[in-house]
C-alpha cells in the first residue's frame, strides 16, 4: 500500500510541476515578446484574416534611446491608408478624413496584439498557458495561450518566434472556440535598414498635435453598476452626434487589451428599442430605459455586453441635452 501511494505521489509531482513551470515561462516569454516587439528593428507583412475578407498589411518599428519608438503601419489594399507614430505622437492619415494627430503611446489599428501591452497587470485577469511549438512564417514558434480568468472576455492564441520573440501569430477565439480574427506574418526582417527607411518619417510634415478637450461631466444621470474585474473607466465626454441634432454621453473601459464604451442619449423615434447583435469581434447592445437610448459597443463578448447593459441604472429624468 506505501509503494502504490509512494507511486501516486511521485506521479503527481511529475505532472504538476510542468504545469506550473509553464505558467511561469509563459508569462516570461511574452514578457520578453513584449521587449523584443519595441526595441527591435524590423519589418512584418501580415494579413488580418476576418469573415468579412483578407487585409493585407506592413509594419515596420525602429527603437532608439533619444527618439523612442519609430513606427509605420501602411494598409496594402484599397485607398491609401497609414498610422505613424514617433515617440509619443501618432498620426492618422486616411483618404476618408482630415489627417490629425494626437498624443499616445498607441497606434489604433490593426496591428498584431500585444505589440505595446503591459504583460504584469494582465497576468491579474489572465491566465498565460504554454500549449507547444509549430510553425509560422517558415519560424519555429512557441505557442502560447491568453486566457481571462473569469470568462467574460475574449482568448488570443500566439505564435511568439522563438529567435527573435516577434509574435508571428495571433488568434481571437470566443469563449465557443470558434476563431474571430487571425493576424498571420507572411514574411518579416529584422534589420537596421528597416531604420534608415523610417528616418524620412522623422522629417515629414506631418499634422500638428490635437489638444483634446478633458471629459467636460463631473456627474452624469446614468451609472454603471457592473464591470468586469480589471476594466478602468475613462472620463465621460459628452457631444453631437454627426447624423443627427442628438447629444450623447460616452465613457470607454479598458483593461488594456480589450475595450468597450457606454453611450447614453435621449431616446427618440429612432432609437434601437432592443437589439443584441455580434459582428465579428464586436458586440452591440441597445434598448431604451427611462427614456434614455443606452449601448453598449465593444470587443466584449455578447453576454458580457448584456450584463453591463442590464446593470446601468438611470438616475434621473433630466435631458441628456443640457
Amino acid at each position: 500500500m506505501k509503494k502504490y501511494l509512494f507511486s501516486v505521489l511521485a506521479l503527481f509531482s511529475l505532472t504538476v510541476v510542468p504545469v506550473f513551470a509553464g505558467v511561469n515561462s509563459a508569462k516570461t516569454l511574452l514578457i520578453e515578446m513584449n521587449t523584443a516587439s519595441q526595441h527591435l528593428d524590423y519589418e512584418v507583412s501580415y494579413i488580418l484574416v476576418k469573415k468579412g475578407g483578407i487585409e493585407p498589411l506592413m509594419y515596420r518599428h525602429a527603437y532608439s534611446e533619444k527618439g523612442g519608438q519609430l513606427a509605420h503601419l501602411v494598409y496594402l489594399s484599397g485607398p491609401m491608408r497609414e498610422v505613424i507614430r514617433r515617440g509619443n505622437e501618432v498620426s492618422y492619415i486616411d483618404p476618408g478624413i482630415e489627417p490629425f494627430t494626437i498624443e499616445s503611446g498607441t497606434m489604433v489599428g490593426p496591428t498584431i496584439p500585444f505589440l505595446n501591452t503591459n504583460v504584469d497587470h494582465l497576468s491579474n485577469f489572465y491566465d498565460f498557458i504554454q500549449v507547444g511549438r509549430a510553425r509560422e512564417a517558415g519560424a519555429t514558434c512557441q505557442v502560447l495561450r491568453i486566457v481571462p480568468k473569469d470568462g467574460q472576455r475574449y482568448s488570443y492564441v500566439l505564435w511568439v518566434d522563438e529567435k527573435t520573440k516577434l509574435p508571428l501569430r495571433a488568434d481571437l477565439v470566443d469563449r465557443d472556440g470558434e476563431t474571430l480574427e487571425q493576424y498571420r506574418t507572411i514574411s518579416y526582417d529584422i534589420s537596421k535598414k528597416v531604420e534608415e527607411t523610417l528616418n524620412v518619417l522623422k522629417t515629414a510634415a506631418l499634422p500638428e498635435v490635437l489638444s483634446l478637450p478633458k471629459g467636460q461631466l463631473k456627474k452624469t444621470h446614468w451609472a454603471v453598476g457592473w464591470i468586469p474585474v480589471g476594466f478602468e473607466a475613462k472620463e465621460v465626454s459628452r457631444y453631437r452626434m454627426n447624423n443627427s441634432d442628438r447629444m450623447v454621453e460616452s465613457q470607454l473601459y479598458s483593461d488594456g487589451l480589450f475595450s468597450f464604451s457606454v453611450y447614453v442619449a435621449d431616446a427618440d423615434s429612432l432609437s434601437l428599442k432592443g437589439q443584441l447583435i455580434r459582428q465579428g469581434r464586436r458586440t452591440l447592445h441597445s434598448f431604451v430605459r427611462a427614456g434614455r437610448e443606452i449601448s453598449v459597443i465593444g470587443d466584449i463578448p455578447p453576454a458580457t455586453a448584456e450584463r453591463i447593459a442590464k446593470s446601468i441604472k438611470v438616475t434621473s429624468s433630466e435631458s441628456v441635452v443640457q
